[in-house]
C-alpha cells in the first residue's frame, strides 16, 4: 500500500477529533442536534484551520443514520460512503480549477431532484472566491431559496473577494489561527502513535512555523520525519531540514551591526545564503532573537517566557547587556517593514543587504522622534515670548556631541506705547486693522465707524449705548463675548504691537455708564447691563 502523508492520514473524522476550532464546532453540533440546520455556510479563514474538513464531517452528519451527540458514527452505511467519496449527496467542487457558470448550472440542475439516500444532498464549493461574477450570479438564487433537502457550504480563505450578495445569504463561520500550545499537543499525540522520537523543542518549533495551519504541521513533521527517517528528531535536526539559522549566527550578525562593521555583517548574511537557508526565514529567526532580547531588557522575570535551551538564553542575556531598547525597538522596527516588502519581491537578497547596512548605519535613517521634539520645545519658547537663536548647528552635528545646538534665550522685552505713539495709531487705524489675522473681526472692524481716542496712555473705544448703531453694536458685543479659543482684544493688541513694535493696552469705554463713571476692562468678568441691552438691540433690528 502507498504511503498516505500524515495530514490526510490523520484528517478528523467527526466533531471531537477537530482541534482549535471550538466554538465553530460547538455551534454546528447544537444545530444539528435541534434540527435547526440552515440551507448556506460560509467558512471562512486562513489555510489548514479545518474549513474542508468540518464541511465533509457536517456532511456526515446530516445524513448519518446513526447520529451520537451530534456526532456521525462513521459506521452506517451512509457515513462510510461519504468517507469513500462515493456517495451521490454530497459532491465537492473546487472553484480554482472549476470557476465557470457552467459549473454552477449543472449544481442548480442536480438540485431539482432529491437524493435517493439519506436526508440532504451536500454541495462543498471549496476556494469560493475564485468563481467568476457570471457564476456568482448564477448561483445567487438558488443559494437564497434551495430545496428543503439542498445544504451549500462555502469555504474561501479570502473572504474579501466575495460579493455582499452572497455573504448576505450565508451564515458566515470564521475559523481562527490554531494556536502554538494545540498543535505541539496534537504533535505530540501523533508522534506517539506513528512511534516518531522528537524531542520538546523541536515539536515546539515545529508548531511555530507552522503559524497557526495544523496542515502545515503536519506536513512539516513529516517531511522532518522523512529526511531523519529511524533518527531521533532533535531541535537542530529540525533547524537543518527547515534551513533555519542557529542562534550563535544571530548573536555574532548583532554584534557586527553593533560594531558598525558592514563587511562582517553582510559577509554573515552571506554565509547563510551559501548555506542553503532561506532569506524570509532567516529575516523571520532574527527578529524573534531580538524580541527576545527587548522582553529580557523590559523585565528580569522575562527569562521563563522565552522558549530557547539555557546556552541560548546565557547568549541573549550577554546581548541584551551590550544594546538599549531604543536600538533593539528601532531594529526590530526595520526588519518588520522588511518582512512585507520581501514578501512578494523578486530579488530578496538586495532588500535584506540594504536593511542590514540601514541597522549599521543609523545616520541613513534619521531619528525622526528626536527631532519632532525639538521643534515642539522651539515652538514653546516662541508662543512664550523668547527668542532662540541657534549658532554653530553645523559644527556641532559634524562633532557628534549629543548637545548639538547651543541655544541662546534671551526675554522679549517690548515697550509700552507713549500717548504721542497711540494718536498716531489711531491716525493710521485703517492699515492696523487690515493687519487682523482673523477674518471675521477683521471684516466687522472695516465696516464700522468707531470712537478711538487716547485717554491716560491707553488706547480707548469709547462707547455711548444710547446712540450706537447696529454695526458699532455688533463689533462691541463680539469684542466683549467670551470664547475659549480666541481672545479678541488680546489679538488686537498683538497686531498693533507686530505693527508698531509697541505694547498697547485696549480697554471699552461705556460713555453712558453715569452711576459708576468707570471703564470697562474686558479682561475682567464683565457684570453690567451693557450687554443686555445690545441683545435687545440687536434682536429689534
Amino acid at each position: 500500500m502507498s504511503y498516505t502523508a500524515l495530514y490526510r492520514k490523520f484528517r478528523p473524522a467527526e466533531f471531537s477529533e477537530v482541534k482549535g476550532q471550538d466554538v465553530v464546532v460547538k455551534t454546528l453540533q447544537n444545530q444539528i442536534k435541534s434540527d435547526r440546520i440552515g440551507h448556506a455556510y460560509l467558512f471562512t479563514g486562513t489555510r489548514g484551520t479545518g474549513k474542508t474538513t468540518i464541511a465533509k464531517i457536517m456532511a456526515k452528519a446530516v445524513n448519518c443514520e446513526n447520529l451520537v451527540d451530534g456526532n456521525p458514527c462513521n459506521e452506517c452505511e451512509t457515513c462510510k460512503s461519504i468517507n469513500a467519496g462515493a456517495s451521490i449527496n454530497v459532491r465537492e467542487l473546487d472553484a480554482a480549477s472549476n470557476n465557470g457558470v457552467d459549473s454552477i448550472r449543472q449544481i442548480i440542475e442536480e438540485i431539482e431532484y432529491p437524493p435517493t439516500e439519506g436526508r440532504f444532498k451536500v454541495y462543498i464549493i471549496d476556494e469560493v472566491h475564485m468563481l467568476s461574477t457570471g457564476a456568482f450570479n448564477a448561483l445567487l438564487k438558488t443559494l437564497e431559496e434551495p430545496p428543503s433537502y439542498v445544504i451549500f457550504i462555502l469555504a474561501t480563505t479570502e473572504v474579501g473577494k466575495i460579493p455582499v450578495t452572497i455573504l448576505s445569504r450565508c451564515q458566515r463561520y470564521d475559523f481562527k489561527r490554531i494556536s502554538i500550545d494545540t498543535i505541539a499537543d496534537r504533535l505530540r499525540e501523533l508522534c506517539e502513535r506513528e512511534q516518531i522520537i522528537a524531542d520538546d523543542k523541536a515539536i515546539m518549533y515545529i508548531a511555530k512555523a507552522a503559524d497557526g495551519s495544523m496542515r502545515d504541521a503536519l506536513s512539516l513533521l513529516d517531511r522532518c520525519n522523512a529526511f531523519y527517517l529511524d533518527e531521533e528528531l532533535s531541535f537542530d535536526n529540525v533547524l537543518k531540514c527547515l534551513g533555519a539559522v542557529d542562534t550563535e549566527v544571530f548573536s555574532r550578525l548583532l554584534r557586527y551591526i553593533l560594531s558598525r562593521d558592514v563587511n562582517g555583517a553582510i559577509n554573515t548574511l552571506d554565509e547563510v545564503i551559501t548555506g542553503g537557508k532561506e532569506i524570509r526565514q532567516f529575516v523571520a529567526d532574527f527578529m524573534g532573537y531580538l524580541r527576545n532580547i527587548m522582553l529580557l531588557k523590559s523585565s528580569s522575570d522575562m527569562a521563563d517566557v522565552i522558549e530557547v535551551s539555557s546556552e541560548n538564553l546565557k547568549l541573549i542575556q550577554e546581548e541584551a547587556k551590550i544594546i538599549t531598547e531604543d536600538e533593539v525597538i528601532r531594529y526590530i522596527r526595520i526588519l518588520s517593514e522588511l518582512d512585507n516588502q520581501i514578501r512578494y519581491a523578486s530579488n530578496k537578497r538586495v532588500l535584506v543587504e540594504i536593511a542590514i547596512i540601514k541597522l549599521c548605519r543609523p545616520a541613513i535613517e534619521p531619528d525622526v522622534s528626536e527631532i519632532m521634539g525639538r521643534l515642539e520645545k522651539l515652538e514653546s519658547q516662541v508662543e512664550k515670548g523668547i527668542t532662540v537663536s541657534i549658532n554653530n548647528a553645523s559644527a556641532s552635528s559634524s562633532s557628534g556631541a549629543s548637545n548639538a545646538t547651543n541655544e541662546k534665550v534671551v526675554e522679549k522685552v517690548v515697550p509700552k506705547a507713549l500717548p504721542e505713539d497711540i494718536k498716531k495709531i489711531v491716525a493710521s487705524w485703517k492699515s492696523i486693522v487690515d493687519a487682523i489675522p482673523s477674518k471675521p473681526l477683521k471684516s466687522m472692524m472695516l465696516n464700522t465707524k468707531l470712537n478711538i481716542t487716547e485717554e491716560n496712555g491707553n488706547l480707548v473705544i469709547a462707547y455711548d449705548e444710547r446712540k450706537a448703531d447696529s454695526n458699532e453694536s455688533g463689533v462691541i458685543k463680539f469684542l466683549l463675548a467670551e470664547d475659549e479659543e480666541i481672545n479678541k482684544l488680546k489679538l488686537l493688541e498683538d497686531t498693533i504691537e507686530n505693527s508698531v513694535g509697541k505694547h498697547v493696552n485696549i480697554i471699552i469705554k461705556n460713555v453712558n455708564n453715569t452711576d459708576t463713571g468707570h471703564v470697562l476692562d474686558p479682561r475682567a468678568e464683565f457684570k453690567s447691563n451693557v450687554i443686555d441691552n445690545l441683545n435687545f438691540q440687536m434682536s429689534v433690528e
